[in-house]
């Protein structure tokens, strides 16, 4: 029960956010679920024994989702071969900036350290907390700048939650052969089949429907000022294969994350959402999935 509720009250907010926040303040929501989610990745590695250098992390994700609404889908032209010219996007150019920054900073202060032997893991698990949470928490952040972006959010979290949601009730009702009992063992076949279905099946309707999704988007001001008529004919197989493709990472993205936590012998990441968990419990599908919707669409466009 207490997992439904925080869905009830969550959901709202979170829709609310992508749909009429002007996309600055967006950022800066989404930049501060990104330093609670690092907060307590870095407390499951604190747990495991590896010293963080967490004021490190917290500026880089800071300083990250202040530079994302300034950046978002802009582009800088590389020129490649003759009058061939490549339109690079900058933020992640400005992802990869910071994360280099952020290794040359955490060793730096590794020196500081008595023991020298924790300096390699500590400098590296705070590093890794910029690509696994901020970069991927970021794409949110590009996608609701683009025209539809709202749209192309909504979609995003349609697939992620129906299938969270299909694979939790499928696997408690009829899940009888595990997955990855050593990563995770609630997790059943059974449960991440029927996700991947459901997900599968309610993404696709969803894009089919797009024109009648974003036209009903447009007349209640949720796609942004500038943003004028609906998207155009969808492909269903289009729908399909993406739909597949964003819940299948996300599954993945779930198990990896319940790796992280057994590796420390923590059964949560913290105890923020009743009947979830942790921040990070409720985005670790999310974490892989966001990055991958955002570059299909980039390259849809190309």
């Amino acid at each position: 029960m207490k997992r439904v509720l925080t869905a009830l009250v969550l959901a709202p907010l979170v829709l609310a956010a992508v749909f009429w926040l002007p996309l600055w303040i967006f950022s800066i929501v989404v930049g501060a679920i990104a330093l609670l989610a690092a907060h307590e990745f870095l407390n499951i590695a604190e747990t495991g024994g590896i010293e963080t250098v967490r004021g490190a992390t917290f500026l880089f994700i800071a300083l990250l989702f202040v530079a994302f609404p300034l950046t978002a889908n802009s582009h800088s032209s590389l020129p490649v071969a003759g009058d061939m010219v490549l339109a690079v996007p900058l933020s992640p150019l400005l992802g990869l900036a910071a994360i280099i920054a952020a290794a040359f900073f955490t060793l730096a202060l590794g020196m500081r350290r008595e023991d020298f032997a924790g300096s390699l893991p500590g400098a590296a698990v705070s590093v890794f907390a910029i690509p696994y949470i901020a970069l991927t928490l970021g794409a949110l952040v590009l996608l609701r700048d683009l025209r539809f972006g709202a749209y192309y959010i909504l979609y995003l979290f349609v697939v992620v939650w129906s299938g969270d949601i299909f694979a939790y009730y499928a696997g408690r009702a009829f899940g009888r052969h595990l997955m990855a009992p050593r990563v995770s063992p609630k997790k059943t076949w059974e449960g991440a089949v029927a996700g991947f279905i459901s997900a599968t099946a309610l993404g696709a309707a969803f894009w089919l429907c797009a024109p009648q999704i974003t036209g009903a988007l447009a007349r209640i001001h949720a796609l942004g000022p500038a943003t004028r008529g609906t998207l155009g004919a969808p492909v269903l197989w289009h729908g399909i294969v993406l739909s597949a493709v964003l819940n299948a990472i996300a599954q993945v993205g779930d198990l990896v994350e319940s790796m992280i936590k057994r590796g420390s012998g923590v059964k949560d990441s913290g105890t923020l959402l009743p009947g979830h968990g942790g921040i990070l419990d409720r985005i670790d599908a999310l974490l892989f999935a966001a990055p991958v919707m955002w570059y299909c669409v980039f390259l849809a466009a190309l």
